[in-house]
């Protein structure tokens, strides 16, 4: 019978089948000291890694590639391939080696996955690392965010819309779903997400909401106020299986989950949160809003505080009672340097309690966490202390948990290693077995010496010595010079070139007591330290919550602290309809300015009854964009619970914002422009309410100017004419056309972001003042640009010659005065002349967005030929 061709080794039959259980991930295989990677694998790994890639014997199977790397460097590789997308399955020894006369038993001890992790080095310290999954049913999905290193879970259902603005909240490092809903997901989500698709069984039947009530020992969800959320629950128990499934069991420390309440928070749709360049921006090294307001002393608080920026409140108290816990830390400075000062001690207690839920913590963040309990204490004597009843509040709240941090103390070392292994982990006098080894470990070295001075005066060998080596142990070491005094019944061992070396009965019988005392105290001090592991695990609940009341304070402190910083100010919240903004500031913008230079502040006013919407005209980089911005983002930060940058400002409570601020191509997936801005357009119009508050830039420009003024236009009129939304809204555009329609309609107003002419130049006040402005200065632009002089001359004269001949701007305007008496179609050109025609229909046909300057070029010559033929 022929032998087969392709047998493998029994290693490489092993590392098969157990790959085989984990498709789609890289495996790394426990293989002694190192992480092996093989065939595929290795050749992925070798690439991201830059480790070297070699080949080895598989049997008669030939060769197979190989990539490793040192077991302890897995801190140092594991996050490079996660970060690379990579899926990764830790396959390790599950047997000592020298336990077994035949293959290693080896298993998958955790996949790691961009979403599930709770490794140091993977996870961002400041930024939660959420996994999101996702149920689909109709017109409704289901939405879970769990975070495993964190303990974090929580619900919603909604819309399309609705799932879109959480996930650019939340911000998940990897979203789950059904295969069956891949082409779903990516029409609603494009690809923005790391995504993993699950078969369809675990969301059929009742097994998701069997799965949930198993997870937290209860007979029904109520309890958690989700009972109502049908398919939220689908998904949040998917999301429990799918860690099951990655290996991760241990999961006490996800103790609750919460529903995210839409109705608390106010809305702010994933365009909006691009916009104001919130948390992130598209635009290199450019800084966000969460870069100047974060000033926060743990990684929770950092946390909390991105969590707050997107999701401010929309609930007057809970605001003015975070506002006014601000204000007293602001006037009582030595309570807030004391309390900082506690905070930076705690750490990250969040995930320090998560890993222990885990069991995955070590003996020195064991050590960290009776730090941070102490430092807890005397946060809560100093809050109960409090003239600020939401301080005293958390004060009461927070659990030294006492019990827990004095076991800590009695039985853990003060200052013990990273890892167990390294010994002196549990205090002396916490068990007799333990104490008695140490006495035999440590004890019985010093005994050696009593020998070695003992052997050495009796043999009158002066230089004896006792040492030890890995091949016979402990031994007695004597030079040749006295190699005749030498006891007969010493056993020889070796002989060196100088000295020989020789054992006694007393020497091995203490020998092994030593070495069998030390194997010992690891395996009694692993199990001490296990079970206060898991004694530690019984107050994940106080701990937990401590850490949120954290992580509530370290935010307020650190608003009191930038308030302090960048002179901001208490805004005075009601319920009204009305926006006063006296001396507004972009709180990113003014940290940008060059030393010495101070931002220009501008007022705004907003209501329903007298001034609902205010057309804003003015050149380019005259600051039109830069003050809707600021005044979103003021409206946003005392609805956070933050002061403000502004000399006043006075604010109804606002239930949305809604932006459309400059140019955002989505050409990767087919849409202009002009398409992605009228698709945010619609949401807006489709989504608006009475407490609205729209930022709308630029609106119509990405088509011609004939249909760029009708869309703004009717805009304008729509949000005027709404019948239950008088929307407040700003409005910046270049077609001054519109300042017209303050004729007709009683709450739009006309202002301008002024500028100075001095001869041939132009400067940026960057003051809004009431009126219209008449002018773009384009050309001045231009010229700021670094546009050649030649084509800004020329473009000067071809601009005379059209504004002499009034082609264009004043045929408008009578067109504009048509539709207001007549309400007929605008006629943009009443043109005879079928060389003025021609310019026209060129200037219409230009895309200023793909213009490039020799185009620019080609066509003015275009025009210039034109005139002259």
């Amino acid at each position: 019978m022929a032998k087969d061709a392709t047998k493998e080794t029994p290693l490489m039959q092993q590392y098969n089948a157990i790959k085989i259980k984990y498709p789609g991930a890289l495996l790394l295989f426990r293989v002694g000291d190192f992480y092996e990677t093989f065939g595929e694998d290795a050749i992925k790994a070798s690439g991201i890694l830059g480790i070297t890639l070699t080949r080895r014997a598989n049997g008669s199977a030939s060769h197979i590639e190989l990539a490793g790397f040192p077991h302890h460097s897995l801190d140092t590789y594991l996050p490079k391939l996660v970060r690379a997308g990579q899926r990764v399955a830790i396959c390790d020894q599950l047997e000592d080696p020298k336990a077994t006369k035949s293959i290693v038993k080896r298993g998958v001890t955790e996949l790691v996955t961009p979403g599930v992790s709770t490794n140091d080095n993977i996870l961002q310290q400041k930024s939660n690392n959420y996994l999101a999954s996702l149920y689909f049913e109709k017109n409704s999905i289901g939405v879970a965010f769990i975070d495993i290193s964190t303990g974090e879970f929580l619900t919603a259902q909604g819309n399309s819309d609705y799932i879109d603005k959480l996930l650019q909240g939340f911000s998940p490092s990897e979203v789950i779903f059904p295969k069956t809903r891949q082409a779903e997901f990516k029409e609603n989500y494009g690809d923005r997400y790391y995504t993993y698709m699950l078969d369809e069984w675990p969301y059929s039947g009742d097994y998701a909401y069997e799965t949930m009530l198993k997870h937290f020992g209860v007979k029904s969800l109520k309890g958690y106020g989700i009972e109502k959320l049908n398919l939220g629950i689908v998904a949040a128990g998917v999301a429990l299986h799918y860690l099951n499934e990655t290996e991760h069991r241990n999961l006490q420390h996800i103790s609750s989950i919460s529903r995210i309440e839409e109705d608390r928070y106010l809305w702010l749709d994933r365009f909006s949160v691009r916009n104001l360049e919130l948390i992130g921006s598209n635009s290199e090294n450019a800084r966000t809003l969460v870069d100047v307001l974060d000033n926060t002393c743990s990684p929770m608080g950092a946390r909390l505080l991105r969590r707050w920026i997107v999701m401010p409140l929309k609930e007057l108290k809970p605001i003015n009672d975070r506002l006014g816990v601000v204000e007293y830390l602001i006037s009582n400075e030595e309570v807030r340097e004391t309390l900082q000062q506690h905070i930076r001690q705690i750490g990250d207690l969040e995930r320090l309690i998560s890993k222990i839920g885990l069991q995955k913590a070590n003996p020195r963040e064991v050590c960290q966490l009776k730090k941070a309990l102490t430092a807890i204490s005397d946060i809560k004597k100093m809050c109960e202390g409090s003239e600020s009843l939401p301080l005293r509040s958390i004060g009461e709240q927070l659990n030294p948990c006492g019990l827990i941090c004095e076991r800590i103390n009695r039985e853990l070392h003060p200052e013990p290693p990273v890892m167990l292994v390294k010994g002196s982990v549990m205090n002396d006098g916490i068990d007799e077995e333990l104490d008695r080894l140490r006495k035999i470990a440590f004890g019985g070295k010093g005994y050696l010496l009593e020998i070695q001075k003992r052997e050495a005066e009796l043999t009158g060998i002066p230089s004896l010595k006792v040492s030890f080596n890995n091949v016979f142990g402990y031994y007695l070491e004597v030079t040749h010079v006295h190699r005749d005094k030498v006891p007969s019944e010493w056993i020889r061992k070796q002989t060196l070139v100088n000295a020989e070396r020789y054992v006694t009965p007393e020497l091995k019988e203490y020998e092994e007591q030593i070495l069998g005392a030390e194997e010992k105290i690891l395996a009694l001090e692993t199990r001490l330290y296990n079970e206060l592991l898991y004694a530690v695990a019984e107050f994940i609940k106080p701990v937990q919550l401590n850490a949120q009341l954290i992580a509530h304070l370290d935010v307020l402190l650190n608003f009191a602290d930038i308030s302090i910083k960048n002179y901001y100010v208490k805004p005075q919240l009601n319920d009204s309809r009305v926006i006063d903004i006296k001396g507004g500031r972009h709180p990113v913008i003014e940290k940008t300015l060059p030393v010495g230079e101070d931002y220009i502040t501008n007022d705004v006013f907003l209501d329903s009854e007298s001034q609902q919407i205010i057309i804003i005209t003015g050149p380019n980089m005259a600051g039109k964009s830069a003050l809707l911005r600021q005044t979103g983002l003021i409206v946003l930060m005392a609805q956070m619970g933050c002061f403000v940058p502004a000399k006043s400002a006075t604010l109804g409570i606002i239930d949305k914002i809604f932006t459309r601020v400059g140019a955002s191509d989505n050409l990767s997936s087919g849409e202009s422009t002009f398409m992605v801005e009228m698709n945010e357009t619609a949401s807006i119009l489709n989504n608006i309410s009475d407490r609205s508050l729209i930022l709308l830039d630029e609106i119509g420009r990405g088509t011609s100017t004939y249909d760029g003024i009708s869309i703004a236009w009717s805009i304008a009129e729509f949000l005027h004419n709404h019948p239950s939304a008088k929307a407040k809204t700003l409005f910046a555009t270049h077609y001054h056309e519109l300042n017209e329609l303050s004729n007709s309609f009683n709450r739009v107003k006309n202002y301008n972001v002024s500028v100075k002419e001095v001869g041939n130049q132009i400067i940026f006040l960057r003051k809004l003042v009431p009126g219209g402005s008449e002018h773009s200065f384009g050309i001045h632009v231009a010229k700021l640009a670094g546009m050649p002089p030649k084509v800004l001359s020329r473009a000067n004269e071809i601009l005379k010659k059209l504004e002499n001949e009034r082609t264009g701007g004043e045929h408008i305007k009578e067109s504009i005065r048509k539709v207001q008496k007549q309400a007929v179609q605008m006629q943009m050109f009443s043109i005879d002349d079928p060389v003025l025609v021609k310019i026209r229909d060129t200037l219409n046909n230009l895309d200023v967005n793909t213009l490039t300057p020799v185009e620019a070029l080609m066509k003015l010559d275009e025009i210039q030929r034109l005139i002259k033929s």
